[in-house]
């Protein structure tokens, strides 16, 4: 039963009804605690005049009862000041749920000499719904300073004052907690975008002091071997550490959450089993594990010097924090990974692009009636065409241009094997027709599955002017001569695929001004950004142009021609061209 409705009487006196509405009129018009219990206190005056005076609030969990408000308390007791319930004149008000008077405090062995010279209290209850939320407590330093009159009327206002402060706490603590949802959601956002993990553990630490006003933090993540937690960052009063010692998992209140994989509040660590005395400072400690997919994967601590100084309510905000510092520091953990394997993968493949460009030859030939270009450009880092020079007695020289399929790395790979059987079958000198056959049957030997290579391989007499050459799959060759453009009609299957093909040759009697050009079709089917591809047509014109000129202008200007055509659009094949073209005055150097 209410307290009021068994104390109010229907015949109230003008004033006490004057009061009660007063005592309405702070219920009704503020949902701010600190302007209720200001305005609670300016109403008791009323009643009164009181030197000393405190509304104290109770935190259920603790069944304690804090300060909320006071006047009169000297400097900094009021933050100190916990009264249990049932001690105390103010506990037993909060137990009994009833007004607690004592006239003489010297003759009441419930009071507590916390002020000095008080003489005389009085407590009263707060009370909603049925349930303690507080007490008012009003002190003298005169003896029978407080009537039975006081007691009533103070009781009589007191429940109505109640669901005031109650309205007020509820409303504080749900701004409270849509305030602290939004910067939690905030430091999340902001988190979640920082892939460098010490940058990420630096502004957690700051982030969280906007939350929790702690005074040392460390994050701790578990090794490899997931036996231990290792110190990832540390503060200790605003100043960075690095500290150096593991804590083995569930050792101390920080190993021990990690391994329950539960937050562990700690409001005095000198009566809790786990502590371990890292920092002797330290008076409470909250410990929440850090969890991805089920796994932990380290631990955020938090000290304070100050016994108690943790909540519950910090406990919840760390956990659900906890979920989202985890997401990050587990991303942050991966891009350094990734960026990690990245910076290895782009050494090797600048060493795999330094020793392909090597495996090309390092000079171009120089020979008496021919003069000779090339160039090779990979789609991507390292590629999987290639050309070779490879010299035969007799002042004849064999040449090769190559496509292997794919591209990146395997290409390379293969391109240099490729390379490799070529060298390996020169010294016999075979005819072009019988150097395919040769490496065909020797990749058939080594079969990769999916992997071929298309080559047009040549052989060029310098003494006679006389070129042979057959074709295992590239475009047809361009041959100019009398003035006029002929594609050679040189085809065949590419190697490695068949164990026994055969491949045609046809052999040219060249003359003076004759040239020869040979590609991959990388260079046919480099596209613009409409999605046309550069074409045959292109080459023949760029041939056509520099015939009279030099191999070196044909090479130029086809590359030069389809960088243009292709501006903004990336290449999708390494392309290649090797242009051969017979001095105008054979037998006499330039």
């Amino acid at each position: 039963m209410d307290p009021v409705n068994s104390t109010a009487s229907p015949t109230l006196h003008p004033s006490e009804v004057k009061l009660l509405l007063e005592v309405a009129d702070v219920v009704n018009t503020t949902l701010d605690l600190e302007t209720t219990l200001s305005r609670v206190a300016e109403l008791v005056r009323k009643v009164i005049d009181y030197e000393i005076f405190a509304i104290l609030l109770l935190n259920e969990h603790l069944q304690k009862l804090y300060v909320r408000f006071s006047v009169g308390y000297p400097p900094g007791m009021a933050e100190r000041l916990r009264v249990k319930i049932g001690q105390g004149v103010i506990g037993r008000a909060a137990e009994t749920r009833e007004a607690v008077l004592v006239a003489d405090t010297t003759e009441d062995h419930f009071f507590i000499d916390a002020l000095p010279n008080v003489r005389s209290e009085l407590a009263i209850p707060l009370i909603v719904k049925n349930r303690v939320i507080g007490v008012i407590d009003i002190e003298a330093r005169e003896k029978n300073f407080f009537t039975e009159e006081h007691k009533r009327l103070l009781t009589l206002i007191a429940s109505r004052m109640a669901v005031g402060i109650e309205n007020a706490r509820l409303h504080t603590r749900i701004t409270r907690q849509a305030r602290t949802l939004l910067l939690l959601n905030e430091i999340a956002r902001e988190l979640t975008s920082i892939l460098y993990l010490d940058e990420l553990l630096r502004r957690i630490a700051e982030l969280l002091k906007r939350l929790i006003d702690y005074q040392m933090f460390s994050i701790l993540l578990l090794d490899e071997t997931g036996e231990k937690l290792q110190h990832r960052f540390a503060r200790r009063f605003e100043e960075t550490l690095h500290l150096k010692h593991d804590i083995p998992l569930g050792r101390g209140v920080v190993g021990y959450a990690a391994q329950a994989k539960e937050a562990v509040l700690v409001p005095d660590v000198a009566k809790n089993s786990l502590y371990i005395a890292a920092n002797p400072e330290t008076r409470s400690e909250l410990a929440v594990p850090l969890i991805y997919q089920e796994k932990v994967i380290g631990v955020l601590d938090l000290e304070h010097t100050r016994r108690g100084y943790f909540t519950d309510d910090h406990k919840r905000i760390l956990t659900t924090l906890a979920a989202q510092l985890a997401i990050a520091i587990e991303n942050a953990r991966l891009y350094e990974q990734i960026a990690r394997q990245e910076r290895r993968l782009e050494h090797d493949l600048a060493l795999a692009r330094e020793l392909q460009f090597r495996l090309l030859p390092p000079t171009l030939p120089k020979m008496r009636n021919l003069e000779v270009q090339a160039k090779f450009v990979p789609a991507r880092a390292i590629g999987g065409d290639l050309y070779d020079f490879v010299p035969y007695s007799l002042s004849r020289l064999g040449i090769a241009v190559g496509d292997v399929s794919g591209k990146g790395a395997p290409a390379a790979i293969y391109a240099a094997l490729v390379s490799g059987i070529l060298r390996s079958h020169a010294p016999i000198e075979p005819a072009p027709a019988e150097m395919l056959s040769a490496v065909n049957l020797s990749l058939a030997e080594r079969r990769i599955a999916a992997q071929f290579v298309s080559i047009i391989y040549a052989v060029w007499d310098d003494e006679t002017r006389t070129l042979s050459l057959a074709n295992s799959g590239l475009p047809r060759p361009i041959y100019y001569h009398d003035g006029k453009i002929e594609f050679i009609e040189a085809t065949g299957l590419p190697l490695g695929l068949f164990d026994e093909t055969t491949y045609d040759e046809f052999t040219f009697k060249a003359k003076p001004g004759d040239l020869f050009v040979f590609y991959s079709d990388g260079i046919l089917d480099a596209r613009n950004r409409t999605g046309h591809s550069f074409g045959s047509q292109r080459v023949e014109a760029i041939v056509a142009g520099c015939a009279s000129k030099s191999a070196d202008c044909v090479v130029n200007e086809i590359f030069k021609a389809v960088c243009e055509y292709t501006a903004g659009v990336d290449a999708f094949d390494d392309q290649t061209v090797v242009a051969i073209r017979v001095k105008a005055e054979a037998g006499k150097r330039k």
